[in-house]
């Protein structure tokens, strides 16, 4: 991959910007002013239908009359279609049947821009939607970054910010994205080092707190050789909506959320441009990454405590709706994540019962992971995912042989015949298909008994 090591000001200067294709959705789209883009010629788009009221939208941008061919497809048991619009006027072409995929051609369309409306007939879930059309180009490369962002916005008052390196965007041609999960405790350099500095290739690094210093800043540069990394301490939503802010994400290729407090990130930075950038830095080829609370916020479905103490095994076993209990969802959207709940201080904090009843509150195609500390998983775009540092990583899903004997509020959780993974360093895990090199056993939980896991060491 190509290391262009150009200011987005030279950049400027000397060539046209590359246009960044569109490759994952970023909400909210639901309305034609906001839809995303641009769809290039013949690029997938990651993206999913979240409940009932949600609709998206997309624009294309062609340069030359010709045929423009829709695909949208997604999973069973659901039926989504789709709207062609040009910039004015009723729909020219849509794909209403029950098809999957479901498609159609619009013959000798003009150039120009169009709109793409993707609404649901029944159920909701991730779709993928892939166009092609005359004049489309790829933008170099799926995922393929603008590098022209134009000036840094002016730092509002208030904001605390660490910042070593290049005051500039330093723009990197990017490939596919990735994903970060650390378990908290020591930090895993080889995952920084080995896996995030190929990627990024020099890029800029922006760390996301809502309380600490800069202490990350040094330590990543030198571990990845990026132009700068900088700081953010976004702990209010304005501070999260700010120009300034936004910036700083966009321009950057690797967002890494620190440990902390989930629930504080999300009451932060949910619905805000802070969530919007860093899912704009996912779509077009960057890496994000977290350790611990940084962690938990990356997999469709998030633990988040909210105000109460931390859900323990040997109470929530107890009690199938423990007031401890409370799942978010969707803050990152990262397809290799779909149906995915974290956690984090795996073993050390004793988290498996607490991972299972968790597991039982959500669909039973849910997968758990668990992150030990000092200890990474790197997850690449295919879905394929490699274990890094001292110790080990746990995947826990559920199969036609896993019971849900008991999960019911004010009764003792009974499940058995989970699967469970056991990855240590190297070991591998493709989310996409759930294939392993690690040949998984079977755990249970009974929360009636003292000693409440079968066998009595899940670990």
């Amino acid at each position: 991959m190509k290391h262009l090591l150009i200011t987005s000001m030279l950049f400027g200067l000397l060539s046209a910007p590359a246009i960044a294709c569109l490759t994952e959705e970023v909400e909210n789209n639901n309305t034609e002013s906001l839809a995303n883009g641009p769809v290039c010629s013949g690029v997938t788009v990651n993206a999913r239908i979240n409940n009932r009221n949600d609709v998206d939208w997309f624009y294309i941008d062609s340069t030359e009359t010709g045929d423009i061919s829709i695909s949208l497809s997604h999973g069973n048991n659901v039926d989504f279609d789709w709207f062609l619009y040009r910039e004015t006027g009723g729909a020219i072409l849509t794909g209403e049947t029950s098809n999957n995929p479901e498609t159609g051609t619009y013959t000798q369309a003009a150039p120009g821009r169009h709109y793409i409306k993707v609404t649901r007939w029944s159920g909701t879930g991730n779709y993928q939607l892939n166009v092609t059309f005359a004049g489309g180009g790829n933008g170099g490369a799926p995922g393929g970054e603008q590098c022209d962002y134009g000036p840094r916005p002016s730092k509002p008052g208030g904001l605390t910010t660490y910042r070593i390196g290049s005051l500039d965007d330093t723009c990197v041609e990017l490939d596919e994205p990735a994903l970060l999960l650390m378990g908290g405790g020591s930090d895993v350099d080889a995952a920084f080092s080995q896996r995030v500095a190929p990627h990024i290739q020099g890029g800029n690094i922006v760390v996301l707190r809502t309380t600490g210093t800069g202490a990350y800043n040094t330590y990543l540069q030198d571990l990845t050789n990026a132009a700068s990394v900088e700081t953010l301490i976004v702990d209010t939503r304005n501070k999260a909506n700010s120009d300034y802010v936004d910036w700083v994400i966009r321009t950057a290729e690797f967002v890494f959320m620190s440990g902390g407090d989930q629930s504080d990130y999300l009451n932060q930075w949910e619905g805000t441009k802070v969530q919007d950038a860093i899912q704009y830095v996912y779509s077009k080829g960057g890496v994000i990454g977290g350790t611990s609370a940084g962690n938990a916020v990356l997999g469709e479905f998030i633990y988040d405590p909210d105000g109460v103490a931390g859900a323990v095994s040997a109470e929530v076993v107890t009690d199938f709706c423990h007031n401890t209990i409370n799942i978010s969802d969707d803050f990152v959207h990262a397809p290799p994540l779909a149906g995915v709940i974290t956690d984090t201080h795996f073993y050390e904090r004793d988290r498996m019962g607490r991972l299972m009843v968790l597991q039982a509150h959500l669909p039973t195609s849910t997968r758990g992971v668990g992150v030990s500390e000092g200890t990474s998983l790197w997850v690449t775009a295919n879905g394929q995912a490699v274990v890094d540092g001292a110790y080990e990583v746990y995947v826990v899903r559920a199969d036609g042989q896993t019971s849900y004997q008991q999960t019911s509020c004010g009764q003792p959780v009974i499940i058995s015949n989970m699967l469970r993974y056991k990855l240590l360093p190297g070991d591998t895990y493709n989310f996409a298909n759930n294939s392993s090199n690690v040949t998984p056993i079977r755990i249970g939980v009974d929360g009636r008994n003292g000693s409440f896991y079968t066998p009595s060491n899940p670990y």
